[in-house]
């Protein structure tokens, strides 16, 4: 069955949904690159609205309460590890430094994201080959 590239992703927190055992809902865990450096924090994750899945991790880093911060999108594809404090991704910083930026008001998503899987060397979910990780836990509907 041909994948849809044309997916629909939504915020977890703007869904409607939420993750069935709050043990495994990864938001507000800091984010490690392969070295250990800190990354930021999961703000949030991006959802697929039909299939129910998480694609990526929203990763917010630097500014002051929130104020000025940059979000980051990582596929769920890179997460290695993930403990009750942390989420460890198999990437490092200069490469997630140099990721195609996200500005609603120019970029197209469903295109951006596909550059984003690309850009990491993943397989888009939506490709032939998009095979569904095992971090994190996909969402419920509430």
């Amino acid at each position: 069955m041909p994948h849809d590239t044309t997916a629909i992703l939504v915020k977890l927190g703007d869904s409607g949904q939420t993750i069935e055992a709050a043990e495994q809902d990864v938001r507000g865990r800091r984010v490690l690159d392969v070295d250990g450096d800190d990354l930021g924090t999961v703000d949030d994750l991006l959802i697929d609205r039909e299939e129910h899945k998480v694609r990526f991790l929203r990763v917010e880093h630097g500014g002051i309460l929130g104020i000025g911060a940059t979000a980051t999108f990582l596929p769920v594809e890179a997460i290695s590890d993930v403990t009750d404090d942390t989420v460890r991704v198999d990437l490092t910083r200069e490469k997630i430094e140099q990721a195609p930026t996200y500005d609603p008001e120019v970029v197209e998503e469903a295109g951006y994201y596909e550059d984003v899987y690309w850009y990491y060397g993943y397989a888009p979910f939506f490709g032939p080959t998009g095979v569904a990780p095992p971090y994190p836990v996909p969402p419920t509907r509430r």
